[in-house]
């Protein structure tokens, strides 16, 4: 079962920007399905209740292009729980995480008007 989270009362900043998700032998992991590789975002994700740092997992060829402080959307951001060794939470997985147009169209904005 996918258990996909509503974001539309959420903003996303990322936090760190994406890495390769390793395992315990530095080899980067796959996805099961796709055998794509991994890559992990840390997002901070903002609403009225306040603010929590959240590692999205998503899978690629290449990482997700984004930037530290950029603000960000993750598509079908899924919340997947889980349990081992007597320890537990949830991961968060995501299809993509993409700048949010408006942040790119002012980034344009603001490079191309230093140009002139």
């Amino acid at each position: 079962m996918r258990l996909i989270i509503d974001t539309s009362q959420v903003s996303f900043t990322v936090g760190r920007e994406a890495t390769p998700k390793t395992d315990q032998n530095g080899i980067q992991r796959t996805d099961r399905n796709t055998k794509e590789p991994l890559f992990a975002v840390q997002l901070v994700a903002v609403d009225d209740g306040g603010a929590e740092v959240i590692n999205v997992t998503v899978a690629g060829a290449n990482p997700p292009q984004v930037t530290k402080g950029q603000p960000v959307t993750p598509t079908e951001l899924q919340a997947i729980p889980w349990a081992q060794n007597g320890r537990n939470g949830v991961a968060f997985r995501a299809t993509a995480i993409t700048p949010n147009a408006a942040a790119a169209g002012s980034a344009k904005s603001a490079s191309s008007g230093q140009s002139s």
